[in-house]
């Protein structure tokens, strides 16, 4: 089988560091912010997420493409991560609901990836170093030419990433005749996010990264969803600008992710990079407005300011990350606009989070009645 003849394969971090492995499918390099993540299942979800644009991922489970892939189990029309590096990669499958491999999965989008690496070392050195820029390679023969390749792959930090990920054109979600329609900004949307606000009820134009208010607004929409994407929001200075006009409008807005970071920005809270960042499924957050616990699916690397939100007069906390008390949720005092920094639609608690799209077609009701 073709797997048995595999080809050797290397992780070269930016300070040098290296680890081995071996192809899983095709040949050549792949560069990217490596990091990883600790979910058990939903790696074909990961994969597909436009939030992990450009980075080389880790999984910590063991075993990787044990159940295959499923064509309606994605969050976009491709794969957005650069490189998969695995410990244990199973070219064979089990699940009736699957439709192919994940290695044809993998070599449908031409992914490169890599398997029998350390990854418990290798995740363990990240955790201690912080996130960095790494590639993925066969092409060993000379590593100090994949240095000098390496060294010329521009940082995260201050990396804007939402117009590669984002639609080119507006386009519509759901059902036209729903309750409720919603003006979404793409800067990295997930296809769930879309689904559970047709589930409320509501009918979701969306725009591209750079759309305007006055372009989002014309539509007339009863509110305004700020999306997840990659990258760092500083950068993203058109967003934040029409953040800043819905909110002087006092108009429902709701923003998950980078979506959380941009409305933190319009309102004067800075951002910054996080040592390796937050990325799995079990991520414990606790709602100060209620005093319940909840599960979360977390995927970021950047985080708001917590001392500067604490300052602020028009800025209430309403969640934070238990393991390292950052940011995870924030809402307006005098403004119809909250946010939270993990992911509701992926569901890992499985319903912990859900009521934040309640809440959110509930603000609009409230301001349709006013």
């Amino acid at each position: 089988m073709k797997y048995q003849s595999r080809k050797k394969a290397i992780v070269l971090l930016a300070d040098g560091t290296i680890f081995y492995g071996k192809a899983v499918g095709r040949e050549g390099t792949a560069f990217g912010e490596v990091c990883f993540n600790t979910g058990m299942t939903g790696y074909q979800e990961i994969f597909t997420d436009p939030s992990y644009y450009g980075q080389l991922m880790v999984t910590t489970n063991a075993h990787i493409g044990n159940y295959g892939t499923n064509e309606e189990e994605v969050e976009s029309d491709s794969i957005k991560i650069a490189g998969l590096i695995v410990k244990n990669f199973s070219y064979e499958f089990s699940r009736v609901l699957a439709d192919s491999s994940l290695q044809d999965f993998l070599e449908k989008h031409n992914l490169l990836a890599i398997s029998d690496v350390d990854t418990r070392a290798l995740v363990s050195y990240i955790r201690d170093n912080g996130a960095m820029n790494a590639l993925i390679s066969t092409e060993i023969d000379d590593i100090d030419a994949l240095k000098k390749k390496l060294a010329a792959v521009p940082d995260m930090n201050g990396l804007e990433l939402a117009s590669k990920v984002s639609t080119e054109k507006p386009y519509f979600f759901g059902d036209p005749n729903a309750t409720y329609k919603i003006s979404a900004l793409d800067i990295g949307i997930k296809k769930n996010i879309l689904r559970n606000l047709a589930n409320c009820d509501a009918y979701i134009k969306v725009f591209p990264y750079n759309a305007s208010f006055e372009e989002m607004n014309e539509w007339e929409p009863d509110g305004y969803f700020l999306s997840n994407g990659p990258g760092d929001p500083e950068p993203l200075t058109e967003a934040i600008a029409t953040a800043q006009e819905i909110i002087k409008r006092d108009l429902p807005l709701f923003g998950i992710c980078l979506g959380h970071q941009v409305i933190a920005l319009a309102n004067g809270i800075s951002t910054y990079k996080m040592h390796n960042g937050h990325r799995g499924i079990n991520h414990p957050v606790k709602n100060l407005v209620t005093g319940k616990g909840e599960i979360t699916s977390q995927n970021h690397g950047f985080a708001i300011n917590r001392e500067e939100t604490e300052k602020h007069e028009d800025l209430e906390i309403t969640h934070v990350h238990l393991n390292d008390h950052t940011v995870a949720g924030i809402k307006m005092k005098s403004k119809n606009c909250f946010s939270v920094q993990y992911h509701p639609e992926a569901s890992p608690g499985p319903n912990d989070s859900i009521y934040l799209f309640e809440q959110f077609i509930n603000n609009i009701k409230n301001a349709k009645q006013k």
